[in-house]
Protein backbone atom coordinates (compact mmCIF):
# COMPACT_ATOMS: atom_id res chain seq x y z
CA UNK A 1 0.00 0.00 0.00
CA UNK A 2 2.81 2.34 0.98
CA UNK A 3 4.61 1.25 -2.34
CA UNK A 4 1.79 2.08 -4.61
CA UNK A 5 1.08 5.40 -2.71
CA UNK A 6 4.38 6.67 -3.10
CA UNK A 7 4.13 5.67 -6.86
CA UNK A 8 1.31 7.68 -7.44
CA UNK A 9 2.79 10.37 -6.10
CA UNK A 10 5.80 10.85 -8.47
CA UNK A 11 3.61 10.30 -10.89
CA UNK A 12 1.72 13.37 -10.18
CA UNK A 13 5.08 15.22 -9.61
CA UNK A 14 5.89 14.03 -13.09
CA UNK A 15 2.15 15.33 -14.63
CA UNK A 16 3.30 18.96 -13.57
CA UNK A 17 4.67 20.24 -16.95
CA UNK A 18 1.29 21.11 -18.72
CA UNK A 19 0.61 23.48 -15.39
CA UNK A 20 0.19 27.09 -15.73
CA UNK A 21 -0.41 29.92 -13.35
CA UNK A 22 -3.05 32.69 -12.30
CA UNK A 23 -4.84 33.57 -15.45
CA UNK A 24 -4.52 30.30 -17.34
CA UNK A 25 -6.94 28.17 -14.94
CA UNK A 26 -10.18 28.10 -12.77
CA UNK A 27 -10.65 27.95 -8.87
CA UNK A 28 -7.85 30.30 -8.35
CA UNK A 29 -8.80 30.43 -4.76
CA UNK A 30 -7.75 27.26 -3.62
CA UNK A 31 -3.98 28.70 -3.58
CA UNK A 32 -4.91 32.11 -1.49
CA UNK A 33 -3.60 32.44 1.76
CA UNK A 34 -5.34 30.11 3.75
CA UNK A 35 -4.02 31.68 7.75
CA UNK A 36 -2.59 34.64 9.15
CA UNK A 37 0.67 33.02 10.37
CA UNK A 38 1.13 31.54 6.74
CA UNK A 39 0.44 35.22 5.47
CA UNK A 40 2.91 36.53 7.73
CA UNK A 41 6.04 33.95 6.58
CA UNK A 42 5.69 35.52 2.72
CA UNK A 43 2.57 34.07 1.85
CA UNK A 44 3.09 30.32 1.66
CA UNK A 45 5.02 28.26 4.42
CA UNK A 46 4.49 23.99 4.60
CA UNK A 47 6.39 22.99 6.98
CA UNK A 48 4.97 24.12 10.45
CA UNK A 49 4.43 20.42 12.07
CA UNK A 50 2.36 21.79 15.19
CA UNK A 51 -0.68 22.75 16.93
CA UNK A 52 -1.26 24.99 13.50
CA UNK A 53 -4.29 23.25 12.06
CA UNK A 54 -4.60 25.41 9.34
CA UNK A 55 -1.49 24.22 8.03
CA UNK A 56 -3.30 20.47 6.96
CA UNK A 57 -4.99 22.58 4.12
CA UNK A 58 -2.05 23.55 2.48
CA UNK A 59 0.17 20.84 3.18
CA UNK A 60 -1.83 17.56 4.19
CA UNK A 61 1.51 15.71 5.55
CA UNK A 62 1.79 17.81 8.74
CA UNK A 63 -1.36 16.36 9.81
CA UNK A 64 -0.44 15.51 13.64
CA UNK A 65 -1.31 14.91 16.89
CA UNK A 66 -1.16 18.37 18.15
CA UNK A 67 -3.61 19.08 15.84
CA UNK A 68 -6.25 16.90 17.93
CA UNK A 69 -9.27 19.29 19.03
CA UNK A 70 -7.80 22.38 17.32
CA UNK A 71 -10.21 24.74 15.60
CA UNK A 72 -9.56 27.54 14.02
CA UNK A 73 -11.00 30.38 11.74
CA UNK A 74 -9.38 32.64 9.52
CA UNK A 75 -10.37 35.84 7.82
CA UNK A 76 -9.45 38.31 5.50
CA UNK A 77 -10.25 41.45 3.96
CA UNK A 78 -8.91 41.12 0.59
CA UNK A 79 -8.10 43.18 -2.22
CA UNK A 80 -10.93 44.95 -4.07
CA UNK A 81 -13.66 44.54 -1.32
CA UNK A 82 -12.90 40.93 -1.70
CA UNK A 83 -13.87 38.84 1.20
CA UNK A 84 -12.49 35.40 1.96
CA UNK A 85 -11.85 32.82 5.03
CA UNK A 86 -10.28 29.38 5.68
CA UNK A 87 -11.85 27.01 8.72
CA UNK A 88 -10.14 23.68 10.04
CA UNK A 89 -10.51 21.45 12.38
CA UNK A 90 -8.28 17.83 13.34
CA UNK A 91 -9.56 15.29 15.31
CA UNK A 92 -7.72 12.42 16.64
CA UNK A 93 -9.51 8.56 16.40
CA UNK A 94 -7.06 6.87 18.61
CA UNK A 95 -3.36 7.19 19.62
CA UNK A 96 -1.95 5.52 16.94
CA UNK A 97 -1.60 8.75 14.68
CA UNK A 98 -4.68 7.88 13.34
CA UNK A 99 -5.40 12.20 12.66
CA UNK A 100 -8.07 13.10 10.54
CA UNK A 101 -8.26 17.28 9.25
CA UNK A 102 -11.58 18.84 7.89
CA UNK A 103 -11.11 21.98 6.31
CA UNK A 104 -13.14 24.60 4.28
CA UNK A 105 -11.56 27.69 2.32
CA UNK A 106 -15.21 30.06 1.23
CA UNK A 107 -13.92 33.26 -1.01
CA UNK A 108 -17.06 36.15 -2.25
CA UNK A 109 -16.26 37.89 -4.75
CA UNK A 110 -19.28 40.76 -3.86
CA UNK A 111 -21.73 42.47 -5.59
CA UNK A 112 -21.73 43.36 -9.51
CA UNK A 113 -23.49 45.50 -11.86
CA UNK A 114 -24.36 43.80 -14.63
CA UNK A 115 -25.03 44.89 -18.54
CA UNK A 116 -26.08 43.66 -21.38
CA UNK A 117 -24.14 44.32 -24.65
CA UNK A 118 -26.05 47.13 -25.39
CA UNK A 119 -25.01 48.89 -22.16
CA UNK A 120 -28.12 48.03 -20.24
CA UNK A 121 -28.49 47.23 -16.68
CA UNK A 122 -29.83 43.69 -16.07
CA UNK A 123 -29.29 44.22 -12.92
CA UNK A 124 -26.48 43.22 -9.83
CA UNK A 125 -24.86 39.85 -8.98
CA UNK A 126 -22.40 38.02 -7.01
CA UNK A 127 -19.66 35.56 -7.06
CA UNK A 128 -18.57 33.03 -4.19
CA UNK A 129 -16.67 29.69 -4.27
CA UNK A 130 -16.03 27.19 -1.29
CA UNK A 131 -14.07 24.19 -1.20
CA UNK A 132 -14.12 21.24 1.26
CA UNK A 133 -11.26 19.42 1.78
CA UNK A 134 -10.92 15.76 4.03
CA UNK A 135 -7.37 15.18 5.24
CA UNK A 136 -5.31 12.21 6.78
CA UNK A 137 -1.45 11.59 7.19
CA UNK A 138 0.61 8.29 8.14
CA UNK A 139 4.58 7.65 9.17
CA UNK A 140 6.30 5.46 6.82
CA UNK A 141 7.11 2.52 8.63
CA UNK A 142 9.14 3.71 11.29
CA UNK A 143 11.20 6.23 9.58
CA UNK A 144 11.38 10.15 9.64
CA UNK A 145 9.05 10.31 6.30
CA UNK A 146 5.59 11.04 6.73
CA UNK A 147 2.46 10.88 3.32
CA UNK A 148 -0.40 12.61 3.90
CA UNK A 149 -3.21 13.52 1.38
CA UNK A 150 -6.32 15.95 0.93
CA UNK A 151 -9.57 15.13 -0.85
CA UNK A 152 -11.26 18.38 -2.15
CA UNK A 153 -14.41 19.23 -3.37
CA UNK A 154 -14.92 22.45 -4.90
CA UNK A 155 -18.07 24.42 -5.80
CA UNK A 156 -18.14 27.88 -7.71
CA UNK A 157 -21.23 30.59 -8.55
CA UNK A 158 -20.10 33.00 -10.59
CA UNK A 159 -23.49 35.16 -11.96
CA UNK A 160 -25.41 32.41 -13.75
CA UNK A 161 -22.92 29.84 -13.94
CA UNK A 162 -21.70 27.13 -12.12
CA UNK A 163 -19.43 24.94 -11.48
CA UNK A 164 -18.65 21.78 -9.41
CA UNK A 165 -14.82 20.14 -9.26
CA UNK A 166 -12.43 17.42 -7.33
CA UNK A 167 -9.04 17.67 -6.76
CA UNK A 168 -6.40 16.14 -4.41
CA UNK A 169 -3.20 17.41 -2.58
CA UNK A 170 -0.19 14.99 -1.60
CA UNK A 171 2.71 15.87 0.88
CA UNK A 172 5.87 13.81 1.59
CA UNK A 173 7.35 15.21 4.94
CA UNK A 174 11.01 14.71 6.45
CA UNK A 175 11.12 15.48 9.72
CA UNK A 176 14.84 15.49 11.83
CA UNK A 177 13.94 15.70 15.60
CA UNK A 178 17.31 15.85 16.55
CA UNK A 179 18.11 19.13 14.74
CA UNK A 180 14.59 20.36 14.75
CA UNK A 181 14.41 20.52 10.86
CA UNK A 182 12.09 19.51 8.45
CA UNK A 183 11.50 19.64 4.62
CA UNK A 184 8.87 18.36 2.48
CA UNK A 185 7.47 17.94 -1.03
CA UNK A 186 3.62 19.23 -1.69
CA UNK A 187 1.44 18.29 -5.17
CA UNK A 188 -1.85 20.89 -5.10
CA UNK A 189 -4.87 20.74 -6.90
CA UNK A 190 -4.31 17.86 -8.68
CA UNK A 191 -8.23 17.07 -10.08
CA UNK A 192 -10.68 18.26 -12.78
CA UNK A 193 -13.97 19.83 -13.53
CA UNK A 194 -16.89 17.81 -12.83
CA UNK A 195 -19.65 20.31 -14.15
CA UNK A 196 -18.34 23.37 -16.08
CA UNK A 197 -19.66 26.74 -16.21
CA UNK A 198 -20.36 26.74 -19.96
CA UNK A 199 -19.81 23.32 -21.52
CA UNK A 200 -15.44 23.52 -21.39
CA UNK A 201 -13.00 22.36 -19.29
CA UNK A 202 -11.06 24.57 -17.57
CA UNK A 203 -7.92 23.50 -15.44
CA UNK A 204 -7.11 23.67 -12.07
CA UNK A 205 -4.15 25.82 -10.32
CA UNK A 206 -2.13 22.72 -10.04
CA UNK A 207 1.36 23.38 -8.20
CA UNK A 208 4.33 21.69 -7.07
CA UNK A 209 6.31 23.02 -3.86
CA UNK A 210 9.12 22.53 -1.87
CA UNK A 211 9.54 24.16 1.56
CA UNK A 212 12.18 23.68 4.45
CA UNK A 213 12.78 24.90 7.94
CA UNK A 214 14.72 24.50 11.15
CA UNK A 215 14.67 26.24 14.69
CA UNK A 216 18.06 27.67 16.06
CA UNK A 217 19.88 25.99 18.23
CA UNK A 218 20.73 28.76 20.65
CA UNK A 219 18.48 31.55 19.21
CA UNK A 220 14.64 31.47 19.60
CA UNK A 221 14.15 31.76 15.79
CA UNK A 222 12.61 29.38 13.25
CA UNK A 223 13.35 29.92 9.55
CA UNK A 224 11.36 29.31 6.60
CA UNK A 225 12.45 28.87 3.04
CA UNK A 226 10.19 27.93 -0.04
CA UNK A 227 10.51 27.52 -3.34
CA UNK A 228 6.98 27.80 -5.12
CA UNK A 229 5.12 26.85 -8.62
CA UNK A 230 7.93 24.58 -9.04
CA UNK A 231 5.67 22.67 -12.25
CA UNK A 232 7.02 26.18 -14.28
CA UNK A 233 10.04 27.53 -15.44
CA UNK A 234 10.69 30.26 -15.81
CA UNK A 235 8.12 31.66 -13.68
CA UNK A 236 8.81 35.39 -15.14
CA UNK A 237 7.87 37.26 -17.63
CA UNK A 238 9.56 40.91 -19.66
CA UNK A 239 7.18 43.25 -18.43
CA UNK A 240 6.62 45.76 -21.07
CA UNK A 241 6.15 48.57 -19.36
CA UNK A 242 10.14 48.60 -17.92
CA UNK A 243 10.97 48.53 -21.48
CA UNK A 244 13.94 51.78 -21.85
CA UNK A 245 13.74 53.95 -24.83
CA UNK A 246 17.11 55.58 -26.38
CA UNK A 247 17.70 58.55 -27.89
CA UNK A 248 16.82 57.37 -31.24
CA UNK A 249 13.08 55.91 -30.33
CA UNK A 250 14.84 52.04 -30.16
CA UNK A 251 13.25 50.12 -27.26
CA UNK A 252 14.92 47.68 -25.10
CA UNK A 253 12.92 44.89 -23.34
CA UNK A 254 13.36 43.82 -19.76
CA UNK A 255 15.72 41.15 -19.25
CA UNK A 256 14.56 38.57 -16.64
CA UNK A 257 17.96 36.50 -15.82
CA UNK A 258 18.44 33.29 -14.30
CA UNK A 259 18.75 34.36 -10.97
CA UNK A 260 16.09 36.59 -11.11
CA UNK A 261 13.72 33.19 -12.56
CA UNK A 262 15.02 31.75 -9.09
CA UNK A 263 14.13 34.52 -6.82
CA UNK A 264 11.04 34.55 -7.90
CA UNK A 265 10.14 31.52 -6.96
CA UNK A 266 11.63 31.73 -3.48
CA UNK A 267 9.47 32.70 -0.20
CA UNK A 268 11.17 33.59 3.05
CA UNK A 269 10.36 33.88 6.57
CA UNK A 270 10.86 33.63 9.82
CA UNK A 271 9.04 33.27 13.34
CA UNK A 272 10.84 35.08 17.30
CA UNK A 273 9.56 32.54 19.75
CA UNK A 274 8.28 29.77 18.00
CA UNK A 275 7.09 27.79 20.98
CA UNK A 276 6.10 30.64 23.05
CA UNK A 277 3.03 32.26 23.38
CA UNK A 278 3.96 35.14 22.24
CA UNK A 279 5.00 35.10 18.65
CA UNK A 280 6.67 37.83 16.12
CA UNK A 281 6.44 36.66 12.19
CA UNK A 282 7.55 38.16 9.24
CA UNK A 283 8.22 36.94 5.57
CA UNK A 284 9.30 38.15 1.93
CA UNK A 285 7.81 36.98 -1.39
CA UNK A 286 10.08 37.93 -3.88
CA UNK A 287 7.46 37.15 -6.95
CA UNK A 288 5.16 39.44 -5.87
CA UNK A 289 7.57 42.07 -4.64
CA UNK A 290 9.05 42.04 -8.31
CA UNK A 291 5.40 41.93 -10.26
CA UNK A 292 3.79 44.26 -8.07
CA UNK A 293 6.92 46.84 -7.76
CA UNK A 294 6.24 50.57 -9.29
CA UNK A 295 9.30 52.11 -11.46
CA UNK A 296 11.02 54.37 -9.40
CA UNK A 297 9.11 54.12 -6.11
CA UNK A 298 9.74 52.00 -3.27
CA UNK A 299 6.67 50.62 -2.03
CA UNK A 300 7.56 47.63 -0.04
CA UNK A 301 5.68 44.98 -2.12
CA UNK A 302 6.21 41.69 -0.70
CA UNK A 303 7.05 42.36 2.97
CA UNK A 304 4.66 40.98 5.69
CA UNK A 305 4.70 40.78 8.96
CA UNK A 306 2.31 39.70 12.02
CA UNK A 307 1.92 38.43 15.81
CA UNK A 308 0.28 36.01 17.62
CA UNK A 309 -0.90 35.29 21.20
CA UNK A 310 -2.04 32.72 23.47
CA UNK A 311 -4.56 33.56 25.95
CA UNK A 312 -5.40 30.65 28.27
CA UNK A 313 -6.70 27.78 25.26
CA UNK A 314 -7.11 30.65 22.48
CA UNK A 315 -4.71 31.94 20.00
CA UNK A 316 -4.98 35.00 17.83
CA UNK A 317 -3.04 36.04 15.09
CA UNK A 318 -3.00 38.91 13.21
CA UNK A 319 -1.07 39.63 10.18
CA UNK A 320 -0.24 42.75 7.73
CA UNK A 321 0.84 41.92 3.94
CA UNK A 322 2.01 44.58 1.63
CA UNK A 323 1.11 44.43 -1.76
CA UNK A 324 1.05 47.62 -3.56
CA UNK A 325 0.61 51.44 -2.76
CA UNK A 326 -2.52 51.38 -2.87
CA UNK A 327 -3.53 48.15 -2.50
CA UNK A 328 -2.66 45.87 1.39
CA UNK A 329 -4.17 42.90 2.84
CA UNK A 330 -5.00 42.17 6.68
CA UNK A 331 -5.68 38.76 8.03
CA UNK A 332 -7.05 37.80 11.26
CA UNK A 333 -7.15 34.64 13.15
CA UNK A 334 -8.51 32.73 15.99
CA UNK A 335 -7.65 29.19 16.76
CA UNK A 336 -9.57 27.18 20.15
CA UNK A 337 -7.97 24.06 21.94
CA UNK A 338 -11.26 22.76 22.58
CA UNK A 339 -10.08 19.77 24.84
CA UNK A 340 -11.41 19.71 28.45
CA UNK A 341 -14.25 22.39 27.22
Amino acid sequence: MKKNFFTCFCLIFMMSSYAQLGGETTYQFLNLVSSPRQAALGGKVLTNVDYDVTQAIYNPSTINLDMDNQLAVNYSSYLGGINYGTAAYGYTYDRRNQTFHIGMTYINYGQFDGYDEQGLETGSFTGSEAALSIGHARQIGYSDFYLGGNLKFITSTLEQYNSFGVAVDAGLLYINEDIEFQATLVVRNFGTQIKTYAGQNEPLPFEVDFGMSQTLENVPVRWHLTFENLQKWPIGSPNPARAETDLEGNQTQEKVGFFNQVLRHTIIGAELFPEGGFQIRVGYNFRRSEELRIIDQRNFSGISAGISLKINRMRFSYTHAKYTSAANANFFGLQIDLDNY
